[in-house]
């Protein structure tokens, strides 16, 4: 059964096309046209109609861009962010470098493939002054290539701290954080919360098979040194069909026993772009079924009815949960509230709610970079946030299941000198052959 229209494009050409999306028994189907490559369709949602339309917030509410550029040929060409856009955004990601200590199978940037050389410093003041004029702060996910391969990374935080940012993110493999036991103090030093770390598995089998070789050593001392500097972690696994699907409930029961150092697991399902050695499956790893492997591997501690879709984005790019450590062990799952993690109504909730979950117990700072003095309030406030835990996910989009409605409402953005703010499913969208729209 037809319910629903949008808009799409086609995975050979990117030529937009107009889409709908069936219900049948066994999921939701997003189906569409191109006039030169024939029909596609693709399962976007494991479940019936009701549960697909349950799990819409209803958050309607506009968040627009500053100074949206205005729209030539339309979405998802005009990016930048252009006046079709419905989120100024929250969390923005600063590709460092094309550089790369590992050659991953699958990477969404195919890093190590460019010859460009690291963006220089001059340029990244460049972005963070963009940022700034164009409704900053942001949280700054600084990302790459590996961004741990740049010498003068503190340089960049201390950089970004003195322009007004709060909120600093490494997206990183873990490599030198494991091989340079002090380097995660400088960094913390420096002005970074979190380290958002490639975990993918508690077998390395599954990681010579996504990562290209044995990785877990290396994962597990990036954890103890990151620890031990204060430094907030979140393991992040991309998880895919047929090689770690069984893997979730480990990876959960591995990231509670490293509490309150560990804040939370943010789950990405494999999204088939960029460079991937994996083929995509009839049934890609959707919403519901990551939810269901969740309260399956879990025994029921955590159970699918706990999550909720997101607010600030589509509630269909997301899903969130936040939990308490109870004294005897046990985990109390905290109602939903405005504001918490990936379920917030506006840009500036999901920023600082974000913030404030993910970051260790490294020390606050002023926004001229220098610390500030906490009360005892503070500090029981404090352990307090340490107890909770959060388990959340993105769902990518690529070019077989684009839906342009979500991609309007996304909130993480690439930051580009030729093109201002990308929505990252947009600047990493690439056709059957690997050909990108925005990514150089």
């Amino acid at each position: 059964m037809i319910f629903a229209a949008t808009r799409s494009v086609c995975p050979v050409c990117l030529r937009v096309v107009e889409a709908r999306k069936r219900s049948e028994k066994d999921g939701i189907y997003l189906d569409k046209a191109c006039p030169e490559h024939g029909r596609f369709s693709t399962l976007i949602w494991e479940g019936d109609l009701p549960s697909y339309l349950r799990w819409n917030s209803n958050n309607s509410a506009i968040d627009p861009p500053r100074d949206a550029r205005a729209a030539d040929r339309g979405c998802p060409y005009d990016c930048g962010l252009c006046a079709e856009h419905q989120r100024k955004g929250c969390c923005m990601v600063l590709e460092l470098t094309r550089r790369c200590n590992l050659r991953c199978p699958v990477c969404f940037a195919a890093a190590g493939e460019s010859a460009e050389s690291d963006l220089p410093l001059s340029e990244i003041e460049k972005q963070y002054d963009y940022l700034m004029a164009h409704g900053g702060p942001f949280n700054i996910q600084l990302s790459g290539g590996e961004p741990t391969v740049r010498d003068d990374l503190p340089a960049i935080i201390r950089l970004g701290r003195e322009k007004g940012f709060s909120f600093f993110q490494l997206n990183t493999n873990g490599l030198r954080l494991a091989a340079e036991p002090e380097y995660a103090a400088v960094l913390r030093e420096a002005g970074l919360d979190t380290v958002f770390l490639q975990f993918d598995a508690l077998d390395d089998a599954v990681y010579e098979t996504l990562r290209g070789r044995a990785l877990l050593a290396e994962k597990l001392r990036c954890i103890d040194n990151c620890s031990e500097a204060g430094l907030g972690i979140v393991l992040v696994p991309v998880i895919a069909r047929g090689v770690n699907e069984n893997q979730v409930g480990a990876i959960l029961r591995f990231a509670l026993g490293r509490m309150p150092a560990v804040r939370g697991v943010h789950f990405q399902p494999i999204s088939y772009f960029g460079r991937c050695a994996l083929e995509r499956p009839e049934r890609p790893v959707t919403i519901p079924a990551l939810l269901r492997m969740i309260e399956e591997q879990t025994g029921g501690a955590l159970r699918a009815s706990d999550f909720s879709g997101g607010g600030a984005e589509s509630p269909y790019c997301s899903f969130h949960a936040s939990y308490r450590l109870r004294d005897d062990g046990s985990l109390k799952c905290l109602p939903r509230r405005s504001g918490d993690g990936c379920c917030c109504t506006c840009s500036d909730d999901s920023r600082l709610s974000v913030a404030g979950q993910w970051s260790g117990s490294a020390p606050a700072f002023a926004a001229d970079g220098e610390l500030e003095e906490t009360s005892a309030l503070d500090a029981f406030l404090e352990q307090t946030r340490l107890r909770t835990f959060a388990v959340s996910g993105m769902v990518f989009q690529d070019a077989w299941n684009l839906d342009l409605e979500r991609l309007q409402r996304c909130h993480i953005c690439e930051v580009d000198s030729a093109y201002g703010m990308v929505p990252f499913c947009a600047y990493n969208l690439t056709d059957s052959a690997g050909r990108a729209l925005y990514r150089r």
